[in-house]
């Protein structure tokens, strides 16, 4: 069971450690117009599963359970296509972003992970 809580507080912790790096970047991002667009878009999905990752963390029922978890895997992935469109826009360099990939990369694979090893009917 302490394993359990351990690994919870650990994916907390990195899931908002996602998003204030986010913010970070967003405040790094170039002035331009297509900068700002993408830019929001990408930091709405990182915080997003951030916030949504500590839902989960406070299911009610397995099926909230199960729906808040497939929010997270959703708002992971789309935060890895913005950090995608971001390098292959030109607006950020794939040097300046392979960390914050590589930790969405990682995150998507534990929580797409998780659900599918999640039936609605949880345990």
């Amino acid at each position: 069971m302490n394993d359990k809580i351990e690994f919870v507080q650990q994916m907390q912790r990195r899931t908002k450690d996602f998003a204030i790096r986010s913010i970070r970047l967003y405040r790094a991002l170039p002035k331009t117009g297509e900068a700002r667009i993408v830019g929001k878009q990408y930091l709405r999905s990182a915080t997003s599963l951030a916030a949504n990752y500590r839902a989960v963390c406070r299911a009610r029922s397995n099926a909230e359970y199960f729906a808040k978890l497939s929010i997270v895997v959703e708002e992971t992935d789309e935060s890895l296509f913005w950090l995608e469109l971001l390098v292959e826009a030109e607006i950020m360099s794939e040097q300046k972003l392979a960390n914050l990939k590589q930790e969405a990369t990682e995150l998507l694979s534990v929580f797409a992970s998780a659900r599918k090893n999640t039936t609605r009917t949880r345990r």
